[in-house]
């Protein structure tokens, strides 16, 4: 059947009634859940009509090639929903895609997982799930968009990001946060379309919210307006309207959970579970839909695959235009597109390392970071900077690097304010876009708030640096609140993160250097808040790549080797020079990043850790490092939280001194003092 699709515009023509395009994406959820025996039928079925307004009247999107760089983004906030984007994509041609991946839908090995996985699934452009990281990652995406827009102009940047959120997503504490930075940053391309349906898991939203989302939107600064989300022209002319503000929009699609389903819709009954062969045959009654499961007219798939081939002709103008701009022009936007580390920064934290192992500067680690990234930043023009509201104590702006603002994003510092989740899932929509390496600083003490969104980066595998200062008890007289104890082995728990705390500026630059090339996992530097002398004059091979190293190697065969972290490396260097005089041979290894350290094969770790009795030392709870020190092994650190009183008195009274490290060392070598 002939359709008339061409750019996007809110008067889309086609022979094919949309009641019929939005009902394919509806029996495709209902029959796929229905076969999984598991998923969320109620929201596809609910938001079908929107959902079919937005990717045929308005999405610019090339199926053929799912990375176009100036596409626009379409984020599934409400990720439970997933067999919604999933038909989407069947449906406009993506070639993964395929009808038996729907009918695979939640099994072992599919492309249809139970919440949309970025990475698993062509056409996903990032995980979720979890409600509200959805759209604070697209506040990231979007902010993205203006940055590189303000680079390279319209003609190689110009997109949307879209949203699909639900009420979970804005129940959520992470979406005031993202709002409110959108709003601030006047994100005019960001659109978010609310399933408003007044349903969520344990029955009507009025049993936990009264919230008027528009005006709370309307506060942070953003465009609202409510529509009736099944009636597809009012939805096109709302979605028309937004796209010419120069606020980000929220258009609160009234919609009914369920649609269609005569004895569930508008209930919670209909969330979560599959409609069941009664209710799944009432509905096919109901709206009309006399086919069977997984079965789509012709028509009505040739329809919807011209609606994924409408964007060809768009992608093939931008491939021209980007052709027509200057050589030099076009290398700097592939360049900062791949995001590789060039030779340039190369030779810049080559010589940084250099200047730290000649001078042997006795300074934090955070100001090790702060002198590394004065030197890198010109390097890598990519590198997108900022934190959240302690850039002073982070120390994370270079000099001379401007900040980023709703009237100029041509700079490359984000203040994010006091929103350290906000922050984090951000940064982890501005890797998802592409064309930064973001990084962002906070305290390790609120690693917690950040943490949701880190997993997802480590799930992702997201190349973005969380930069956390005041890493232990040694930041000293805040106390107990701001000095963390078991945010180190909790940060460590997490799969595919690099956890690094560096003992010295050495390790800070080589810390940095592991991070910036790791390009599929996120990475946080653990940085101290006092002073450390630098441990090593020489910086030929990167010690920290490896994990951990043999810093300090006795004569002889070692009777006890001391193994420590960070600030407490030093300690433990002092340690050995303590026992050398009683003539124990104490080897100290430097462990700045226990996941590097496991990748390495057995017979270096064997050597780093050797056949002596083994104490850790680090001024943290003991987590993961049993692993390292054997069953004989004894760690000193931390049992509980700190207190507020000068650093050097906290590990006093705490017991983490050079000569604690000593008595214990003689009980276990049972070689007493002479």
């Amino acid at each position: 059947m002939p359709v008339n699709i061409s750019t996007p515009s809110a008067t889309f023509e086609t022979s094919v009634p949309h009641r019929d395009m939005a009902n394919a994406l509806r029996f495709l959820a209902i029959d796929a859940v229905e076969k999984a025996k598991s998923g969320h039928p109620g929201m596809p079925m609910g938001m079908a009509d929107v959902a079919t307004v937005l990717f045929s009247r308005f999405l610019k999107f090339d199926p053929s090639d799912a990375a176009w760089p100036d596409r626009d983004r379409f984020v599934l906030s409400a990720g439970h929903g997933s067999m919604l984007l999933y038909g989407l994509l069947h449906l406009t041609g993506y070639p993964e895609l395929t009808l038996e991946e729907l009918k695979s839908f939640r099994q072992w090995g599919s492309r249809t997982p139970g919440h949309p996985e970025y990475g698993h699934t062509q056409g996903v452009e990032t995980t979720t799930g979890p409600l509200g990281q959805g759209l604070a990652t697209a506040v990231g995406m979007a902010l993205a968009e203006r940055l590189a827009n303000a680079r390279f102009g319209d003609d190689l940047v110009d997109h949307h990001t879209y949203v699909i959120a639900g009420d979970g997503c804005l129940m959520e504490g992470i979406s005031h946060e993202a709002i409110s930075l959108a709003g601030h940053l006047k994100l005019g391309k960001l659109i978010v379309l609310f399933d408003d349906n007044e349903i969520s898991i344990d029955g009507a939203t009025s049993l936990s919210c009264s919230d008027d989302q528009l005006a709370r939107f309307a506060a942070s600064g953003w465009s609202a307006r409510r529509v009736d989300g099944h009636d597809r022209e009012a939805v096109a002319k709302a979605i028309a309207e937004e796209r010419a503000t120069e606020r980000p929009s929220l258009i609160a699609c009234r919609t009914i959970i369920g649609f269609g389903a005569p004895n569930r819709q508008g209930t919670e009954k209909v969330h979560g579970a599959p409609l069941g062969a009664e209710e799944n045959q009432a509905a096919r009654e109901a709206l009309g839909w006399p086919y069977e499961p997984f079965e789509v007219p012709s028509e009505i798939r040739e329809a919807w695959l011209a609606v994924g081939a409408r964007g060809k002709a768009e992608h093939e103008a931008w491939q021209q235009r980007l052709h027509d701009v200057g050589e030099a022009e076009r290398r700097q936007f592939d360049e900062a597109l791949k995001g590789k580390v060039g030779a340039e920064l190369k030779r810049a934290l080559a010589d940084i390392r250099q200047r730290f192992a000649s001078e042997c500067p006795t300074i934090a680690t955070r100001q090790a970071s702060q002198q590394v990234i004065n030197a890198i930043v010109a390097a890598q023009p990519n590198l997108l900077g900022g934190s959240a509201d302690l850039t002073h104590s982070n120390l994370t702006q270079a000099k001379g690097l401007q900040p980023v603002q709703a009237e100029d994003f041509s700079g490359g510092y984000i203040h994010y304010g006091v929103r350290e989740f906000g922050m984090a899932a951000a940064m982890n929509g501005i890797a998802l876009h592409g064309g930064f390496i973001p990084f962002g600083g906070t305290f390790l003490a609120f690693a917690d708030y950040s943490r949701p969104a880190i997993r997802l980066a480590a799930l992702m595998g997201l190349r973005v640096i969380h930069v956390m200062t005041h890493d232990s008890i040694g930041l000293g007289e805040d106390g107990p609140t701001h000095q963390p104890v078991e945010h180190l082995a909790a940060l460590r728990a997490i799969p595919n993160l690099l956890v690094f705390r560096p003992a010295d500026a050495v390790e800070t630059a080589e810390a940095w250097e592991c991070a910036l090339t790791a390009e599929r996992q996120p990475s946080v530097l653990c940085l101290s808040r006092q002073a450390l002398p630098t441990l090593r004059s020489d910086c030929g091979v990167n010690g920290v790549a490896l994990g951990a190293y043999v810093l300090v190697e006795p004569p002889g065969v070692r009777d006890v080797t001391l193994i420590a972290t960070g600030s407490e490396v030093s300690i433990a260097v002092e340690a050995a020079e303590l026992l050398a005089k009683e003539g124990i041979r104490a080897a100290v290894v430097s462990a700045p990043c226990f996941e590097l350290f496991r990748r390495q094969g057995p017979i270096y770790r064997q050597a780093v850790l050797g056949t002596a009795p083994r104490i850790g030392v680090e001024a943290a709870v003991e987590g993961d490092w049993p692993r390292l020190l054997g069953a004989d092994g004894v760690f000193i650190g931390m049992t509980g939280f700190g207190a507020s009183a000068p650093a050097g008195d906290l590990y006093r009274e705490f017991g983490i001194t050079a000569t604690v490290i000593t008595e214990v060392a003689r009980r276990l070598v049972s070689k007493p003092a002479e």
